[in-house]
C-alpha cells in the first residue's frame, strides 16, 4: 500500500468506527466520517481526487457528553448514532439527514433511544435503505447490570421521516425479567451487550451479531418481529471477551470475527481476529486466527494493541467486496491486509504503520476503522488526532 494523501481534518482527527462513501447526485464522492468524541459530530471529505482530500463540512455535538461514534450512508439518506456518556441523557439515538447537498446536511428525523438506563445507540448498519440495524438501549429495556444496556434493535426507516422499531432481541439473562439466569461476568469485564450488526443482501433472512463478552451470533431475521438465534461462537472465556463483528464471507462460508482491544499497553491481550468455519451454521468451528504483529514490539509501543475492525465489505457499489483479502485495524500495529485464500494459512500481504500523530494522548498511532473502495483505494483512520490517511493498494 502506497500513502497517497492524509488529512488532518481541521484539526479535529479523531475518528471513531463511522466511515462511509457517498457517491453524490453532483458526480463528487464524499466520505463520511463520526468523530470519536466530542466536539464534532461528523466530517464530510470530498475525495473525488483521493490524493487531494478536502473537508466540505464539520459539524458539531450539541453537548461535550454524546458521541457520534457510528454511521453509515445509503444514497442520499445518512444515519447518525448518538451515546452518551451516562444513561438518562440525551440526545440518545438514531439522526437521519438527507445528504444530497454534502455541504448542508438537513435533518430528516430523530428516533429516540433514550431512557433511565440508555446511553442511546453505540453502532448502526444501514445498507439497504429500508432497515437500521443497531446497538441500542431504550426507555423499556431495564439490564440486570449496567454494562448490559445496549440490545440489537431493528429500525423501519422506509418512510425516512417516521422510524419505527420492528424487532428487538437481547442475550437471555441480560435484562431484568428474564428467565434465563444472568452470565457469568468475565475478569476484564466490558459487558453482555450489542456492538456490530451485520445483515447483507446475500442472506436478507440473517444478522451476524457481535455480542461482546457474549461472543458473537448468527441470527435468524426471517421474522423481523421475532429474532431468533441460530448459533454462537463464544471463546470468552478463556479469551479476555470483546466480540466486536462477526464478518460473513459467503462464497466461502466462512466469518471473520474481531475481539477489540480495549485497554493500553496490552492489558487485555490476546485481542485477535479469527477464521471460522460456517459450513454448518449451527455448528460454527474456529480454523485459525489472522497473524499478529509481535506483542513483544506492539504491545508497551504505547496506547491500545490487538485487534479492532475490518473493511466489512458494504454491500453498496463504492466499496470494495473480497471474500478472500481481509483489512484489519489492530491500533498501534496499524492496518494490516491479509490473504485467506488457506484459511488455515492466513498471509499478511500489506500493511501500513503511520508515526505516532502530533498531539496524541499516546505516543504512537490508534489506527481505528478502515473502509476500501470500489477502485482499491483505502481510508483509514486514527482514533486520538492522526485524522483519514488514504492509501493506494496494489492488487
Amino acid at each position: 500500500m502506497r500513502l497517497i494523501g492524509h488529512d488532518l481534518l481541521a484539526g479535529y482527527g479523531a475518528i471513531g468506527e463511522g466511515n462511509s462513501l457517498q457517491a453524490a447526485p453532483d458526480g463528487r464522492r464524499i466520505l463520511w466520517l463520526a468523530h470519536e468524541g466530542p466536539p464534532k459530530n461528523f466530517t464530510g471529505v470530498d475525495v473525488t481526487d483521493p490524493r487531494k482530500p478536502r473537508v466540505v463540512v464539520q459539524t458539531d455535538l450539541p453537548h461535550n457528553r454524546v458521541r457520534s461514534n457510528s454511521l453509515e450512508v445509503h444514497g442520499n439518506l445518512m444515519a447518525v448514532a448518538y451515546q452518551t456518556v451516562e444513561p438518562g441523557m440525551t440526545p440518545a439515538g438514531i439522526e437521519l439527514f438527507d445528504v444530497s447537498v454534502p455541504e448542508s446536511p438537513r435533518p430528516v428525523s430523530f428516533f429516540d433511544c433514550s431512557g433511565p438506563h440508555s446511553r442511546g445507540v453505540h453502532q448502526v448498519w444501514f445498507v439497504d435503505g429500508e432497515y437500521i440495524h443497531c446497538a441500542a438501549g431504550a426507555a423499556d429495556f431495564t439490564p440486570r447490570n449496567q454494562l448490559d444496556d445496549q440490545a440489537y434493535r431493528i429500525i423501519d426507516v422506509r418512510d425516512p421521516t417516521r422510524p419505527v422499531e420492528v424487532g428487538r432481541w437481547w442475550m437471555p439473562g441480560t435484562a431484568e425479567g428474564d428467565e434465563a439466569p444472568p452470565p457469568e461476568r468475565l475478569k476484564l469485564d466490558t459487558g453482555f451487550r450489542c456492538h456490530n450488526t451485520n445483515a447483507y443482501p446475500q442472506r436478507p433472512d440473517r444478522c451476524y451479531v457481535g455480542y461482546i463478552d457474549g461472543g458473537g451470533y448468527i441470527l435468524d431475521i426471517a421474522d423481523k418481529a421475532r429474532p431468533k438465534v441460530i448459533s454462537r461462537f463464544n471463546p470468552n472465556p478463556p479469551f479476555p471477551g470483546f466480540t466486536h463483528t462477526m464478518m460473513p464471507l459467503f462464497s466461502r462460508e466462512l466469518i471473520i470475527a474481531t475481539h477489540e482491544c480495549v485497554y493500553d499497553d496490552g492489558l487485555d491481550w490476546p485481542k485477535l481476529n479469527w477464521i471460522i468455519d460456517a459450513r454448518k451454521e449451527d455448528n460454527l468451528v474456529p480454523l485459525s486466527v489472522l497473524p499478529m504483529p509481535p506483542v513483544e514490539e506492539y504491545g508497551r509501543k504505547g496506547g491500545r494493541y490487538g485487534a479492532h475492525n475490518v473493511h466489512e465489505n458494504p454491500p453498496r457499489d463504492t466499496a470494495f467486496q473480497s471474500d478472500t483479502l481481509i483489512f484489519a485495524t489492530l491500533f498501534n500495529g496499524g492496518l494490516r491486509v491479509y490473504d485467506t485464500s488457506d484459511p488455515l494459512r492466513p498471509n499478511e500481504v500489506a500493511a501500513f504503520v503511520p508515526p505516532a500523530p502530533a498531539h496524541s494522548r499516546v505516543p504512537a498511532a490508534q489506527i481505528n476503522d478502515v473502509y476500501v473502495d470500489e477502485n482499491a483505494i483505502v481510508y483509514t483512520v486514527d482514533r486520538h488526532s492522526g485524522g483519514l490517511y488514504i492509501l493506494e493498494l496494489d492488487i
